[in-house]
């Protein structure tokens, strides 16, 4: 039986700044990436998405990225590996916060934009974040990008990991995803992108933009939240994974992950 996590970033609004269809979209999705206030999000947001999150029965996880309003938390940024373990645990403890008062539990990490992506190339970067999350708490599940740097010093450290995919996203050759500067980053046809959504859990493969064929774990498919379709979308993957008879639920409810 193949099962597979949904997540969703989330709780990324700012104040008055509205950011993603939070509550519509927490319908359909399993697990919610929320933001702890580096790259959006304030106390308030965090707050109100960890409830409306129990509310739908979504497991949570912390969504910590670099201190960088301006830039969403996706623009370069020169991040020692103790800098990058400092500002995850600082996130970790400001989440698990809000999580302790509803009488909650964390899931997971997923670190956002760029954090992520140097994360998921950079060593030293990625195995400073495994073990923020391991000296915080080894219970928690660290998501990556598959195949990633980040995954493999999870593993190393000694949590359990989930290796993410992208149902939005190209990717190339060696199994990254297709840089977002790039016009052909994105896939906006609903049909393609469900049809590599269920190909990367049924088959454990992805069709890079060079034509080949890619083995790819997927554990937990990445639903972006602030499209203008999104909740449609997130609605018609589900619809599509549980037609193909594969099990969507949060890798914290699970007996163990794909193999």
């Amino acid at each position: 039986m193949k099962i597979v996590d949904l997540n969703c970033d989330m709780g990324e609004s700012l104040g008055v700044y509205k950011l993603g269809r939070d509550e519509e979209i927490l319908k359909y999705v399993t697990s919610a990436n929320i933001a702890c206030g580096f790259h959006g999000g304030d106390q308030a947001t965090m707050r109100k998405t960890v409830k409306l999150a129990l509310e739908h029965n979504v497991a949570i996880g912390v969504h910590p990225g670099l201190q960088d309003l301006i830039g969403f938390g996706r623009r370069d940024m020169d991040l020692s590996p103790q800098e990058a373990y400092d500002l995850v645990v600082y996130q970790i403890g400001a989440l698990w916060a809000f999580v302790k008062a509803e009488g909650a539990r964390l899931q997971h990490v997923k670190a956002h934009g760029n954090l992520y992506n140097m994360a998921a190339r950079n060593a030293a970067l990625a195995e400073a974040i495994a073990e923020a999350v391991y000296k915080v708490d080894p219970e928690l599940i660290l998501y990556g990008l598959a195949g990633s740097e980040l995954i493999k010093a999870g593993n190393k450290v000694g949590l359990r990991t989930a290796s993410e995919v992208f149902s939005d996203r190209t990717y190339q050759s060696d199994g990254s995803l297709t840089s977002r500067r790039l016009p052909d980053s994105m896939i906006t046809d609903e049909e393609v992108s469900l049809k590599q959504v269920i190909r990367m859990v049924s088959e454990g493969k992805v069709l890079s933009q060079q034509n080949v064929d890619v083995p790819i774990q997927a554990d937990t498919i990445c639903v972006h939240g602030d499209g203008v379709h999104a909740v449609e979308f997130a609605s018609k993957i589900r619809t599509s994974l549980e037609a193909a008879g594969i099990t969507v639920q949060a890798p914290g409810k699970t007996t163990g992950l794909n193999a």
